[in-house]
């Protein structure tokens, strides 16, 4: 299943949630890939990777080389396509191409059938980027911090989902909206979490992505949670969430 996680806002946890979502599926014993398209190329990071522009996923989208050209292995046992900062003027480049909202998933044509997951980390935007990804996606996932105006811009995301729907990706749904940063002592946190329950019903995962000072630290020593700290709050969540998203890819696809 492709899973596209969008959140036009930036500072969500969107990546986070990529990342270690990807290693708890991949430690269950998923078949995993991880499609950095973030011009900022966080997730490649935060798995230790760092590329030139020739061996990202800009190299790609040009046409220059083939998605498993580029495919990078990591020690974490899921697959990466990687980002490096040309992506950021790729995203102009793509602009003048022909059927420019399908490359990405023309790209992962030839890799679908290798994996139970393909994660797609998309910019905090809804650029053309963000807009591949929604094509060549079968479900979204929404991060959706616990903190004050979180549901502010959600509709405008909800819109685009349908406008692509009806038109580029009849298949694409909202597959689920996970909320992070949540900090069971705060009030605002446990009401933005209820807030969030009570609008979007079933889709939001039961699981809660704590905020957690070794979560945050996790990214710069280039390792997810599940291996940073394997037994802390946040790794346990990632677990659990990622246990959540299996049940959900079965049920769909029974």
């Amino acid at each position: 299943m492709i899973l596209a996680l969008a959140n036009q806002k930036g500072g969500v946890g969107k990546t986070t949630v990529a990342v270690n979502l990807a290693a708890a599926l991949a430690e269950s014993g998923e078949r995993v890939l991880l499609v950095d398209l973030d011009p900022q190329a966080n997730a490649s990071s935060g798995l230790g990777v760092r590329v030139p522009a020739s061996r990202s996923l800009y190299a790609a989208l040009c046409g220059e080389r083939s998605a498993r050209e580029i495919l990078i292995p990591t020690p974490f046992g899921l697959d990466l396509l990687p980002s490096s900062a040309d992506l950021a003027g790729g995203e102009v480049e793509l602009l003048d191409l022909p059927q420019r909202e399908l490359l990405v998933r023309g790209i992962l044509e030839s890799l679908v059938a290798d994996y139970d997951f393909i994660l797609l980390d998309c910019p905090p935007s809804l650029g053309i980027l963000t807009v591949n990804a929604l094509c060549a996606a079968e479900g979204v996932v929404i991060p959706l911090q616990c903190e004050y105006y979180a549901l502010e811009g959600l509709s405008l995301l909800i819109k685009t989902l349908r406008r692509i729907r009806e038109g580029l990706n009849t298949r694409l749904f909202l597959f689920g909206i996970v909320l992070t940063m949540f900090d069971g002592r705060n009030r605002l946190s446990r009401e933005v979490a209820e807030e969030a329950r009570r609008h979007f019903r079933w889709t939001v995962f039961e699981t809660l992505i704590p905020r957690t000072v070794r979560l945050s630290e996790a990214p710069s020593h280039g390792q997810p949670i599940t291996v940073y700290e394997p037994r802390g709050r946040a790794a346990e969540a990632f677990r659990r969430l990622g246990e959540e998203v299996k049940r959900r890819a079965r049920e769909k696809n029974a």
